[in-house]
């Protein structure tokens, strides 16, 4: 069983949804992106929030993503996911935050390297979100890190992905 529709309602040539023999549905003009960076960002700043470059699109259904940032096409449930690979930690560093920032609110995780014994050559953060966003609200990913040196680098095995729930 397959349905198009348009905006208004009314009957058009574009697929939105398709229910298989089996029951699954896929929607294919359904918004969401995975992105990647072109290359590493080395030397991040300290003391400041630095914005992930993602250069590399994967896919983005319905052109949502540019200039590193999401922009959510209509009102819903968004689940946004970031992972950094950070190269270079400074074990003298304080913390180590992972952002995802959207229009209405922060979503954060964050690491404190300063417990370690020397610089781990490299660590992952992840930060998993189900976000409440309104149409045109935005969505970026900042690292900030805290004290230490500017050593730490953003390797180009980050991502941030999201979709549209509902």
């Amino acid at each position: 069983l397959t349905f198009w529709t348009t905006a208004d309602g009314a009957t058009g040539s574009t697929e939105r949804m398709r229910i298989d023999n089996q029951g699954a549905i896929t929607a294919p003009t359904q918004p969401c992106f995975s992105v990647l960076p072109s290359s590493q960002q080395a030397n991040i700043a300290v003391g400041s929030n630095v914005t992930v470059v993602f250069g590399t699109e994967v896919f983005d259904v319905g052109s949502n993503f540019a200039s590193n940032t999401f922009t959510a096409p209509v009102t819903g449930k968004y689940q946004l996911c970031a992972s950094v690979r950070l190269d270079q930690v400074d074990a003298d560093a304080s913390y180590y935050y992972l952002r995802i920032i959207t229009s209405n609110r922060t979503y954060s995780s964050i690491i404190s390297p300063n417990v370690l014994s020397g610089d781990p050559a490299y660590t992952y953060m992840n930060l998993p979100v189900l976000a409440d966003m309104d149409g045109n609200d935005t969505a970026y990913v900042i690292v900030k890190q805290s004290g230490g040196s500017s050593q730490t680098d953003l390797d180009s095995e980050c991502f941030f992905t999201g979709h549209l729930v509902c």
